[in-house]
């Protein structure tokens, strides 16, 4: 079995589709939160991952979407982007939101799109905050989002401490026998400084793990963002990666 493990989609439909083509065979999709926000494509997006068997959470974007978070919390163009998508949002797309859990678990895999601590909102940007929330969860591998940045933190529980494992690595990672948390990256919007929409590849039966990146026609994204009226430096940031 084969799972595609995307997060932070961000209505960028382009990315979303480059992805599914460049995919192996996959038998589920799990989405880890935040399919709309940011980008031009919110409905579409929805629609696309419900072509498959699939699994998807809410993240902080989707729910700000739906009215459920203070848009006073987010930045300019992050709320500028959220009150276009409120506007945009079709109905059958509110509903497909409304209905996402915030965390679930699947096997040995704890999912949420934040952190297990805090499912929504918090970052897990270093060693010491993933310490902290390997107490959250009991699975041996959580997989999050929300940072946009593909990254391993690994717990040494004899040295009651957390190491950090950053791609690109040579191949596939082998699972355990520590426990994990894993962030695949962002399709729709990576932060690490490269512009290449990343995913992942699961195979929970042999317990292997791969980082995935693949370049995908950004400029189509940001014409469409251009033609919505969505703000610049939203629209500027993909390309750089950041």
């Amino acid at each position: 079995m084969r799972i595609l493990i995307i997060s932070d989609v961000h209505a960028n439909l382009v990315a979303l589709e480059t992805v599914l083509a460049d995919a192996p065979d996959f038998d589920e999709l799990w989405c880890l939160g935040d399919l709309v926000g940011y980008g031009p494509n919110p409905n579409e997006c929805i629609e696309r991952i419900q072509e498959f068997p699939h699994v998807s959470l809410a993240g902080n974007h989707d729910w700000a979407a739906l009215n459920k978070l203070d848009l006073r919390s987010f930045n300019t163009d992050a709320r500028d982007a959220n009150l276009w998508t409120q506007t945009t949002l079709t109905p059958a797309s509110r509903e497909f939101l409304n209905q996402l859990p915030t965390q679930l678990e699947k096997g040995q895999f704890y999912l949420a799109h934040a952190s297990p601590r805090e499912p929504v909102w918090e970052y897990i940007l270093d060693a010491n905050v993933a310490y902290a929330n390997f107490n959250y969860f009991e699975t041996p591998i959580c997989l999050v989002g929300h940072t946009h940045v593909p990254i391993i933190f690994e717990l040494d529980e004899q040295q009651r401490r957390c190491e950090t494992l950053i791609p690109p690595f040579t191949g596939p990672v082998t699972l355990g026998p520590r426990r994990m948390i894993i962030n695949p990256g962002s399709v729709g919007q990576p932060r690490d400084g490269d512009a290449r929409a990343s995913y992942a590849i699961l195979d929970p039966e042999h317990q292997i793990w791969e980082f995935r990146r693949v370049t995908y026609p950004i400029e189509i994204t940001q014409e469409r963002m251009r033609a919505r009226g969505l703000p610049r430096r939203l629209i500027d940031r993909l390309e750089m990666g950041r």
